[in-house]
């Protein structure tokens, strides 16, 4: 049934606000977690990766009819251009507070070098190394998935990686803080 929270009597004369339908708030409960862990490894940020995926949801919802086919792909899709926006207009907003806390995770062992080693340095790296990582190590993609993902070729999604990885290892020096292994397992 069609309604409108502007009118009390719930409809406005040609307008309809129909929903998706269950199948996206499947969709949405069964995903928002990873979605949202993504969102954060692309911005650094808690309350700007929950900005970016009440976004990405909702531009998910507005084209469901073609993103139902792949929904998980489309809304990250739709997280990394968001997160390539912010990117660019970053130096317009004002600086945040420094407090990097990944949604999701409780804090164990594994997870301290992730947060206090890997992640500072993930968020030095530009925004396309930081989204190929994302979506290659963090989100288990594949390399073709990953470059559908970003619109972009499986050759960039090759270098960037590889770019991105010769960057980290330099930002974390040769101490063996962390090696390429762990890098690779770090999801």
């Amino acid at each position: 049934m069609p309604y409108n929270l502007f009118r009390p009597a719930g409809v406005l004369a040609g307008v309809t606000l129909d929903g998706p339908g269950p199948d996206f708030d499947d969709f949405v409960r069964g995903s928002t977690t990873s979605l949202l862990r993504t969102a954060f490894l692309l911005t650094g940020d808690h309350g700007h990766a929950e900005d970016l995926l009440q976004t990405a949801l909702l531009r998910t919802a507005k084209h469901w009819r073609t993103a139902k086919a792949q929904p998980r792909a489309y809304a990250r899709r739709v997280l990394a251009n968001l997160a390539k926006d912010r990117w660019r207009n970053r130096s317009r907003r004002p600086r945040e507070t420094d407090h990097h806390e990944e949604p999701g995770h409780d804090g164990s062992n594994g997870q301290v070098m992730l947060r206090h080693t890997l992640l500072p340095a993930v968020l030095q790296l530009p925004m396309r190394q930081r989204a190929v990582l994302v979506l290659r190590y963090f989100e288990d993609l594949s390399i073709e998935d990953t470059a559908a993902a970003l619109d972009c070729s499986v050759g960039t999604v090759k270098s960037q990686t590889h770019h991105a990885l010769a960057r980290l290892r330099e930002l974390l020096g040769d101490d063996d803080t962390l090696s390429t292994k762990e890098i690779d397992h770090a999801h």
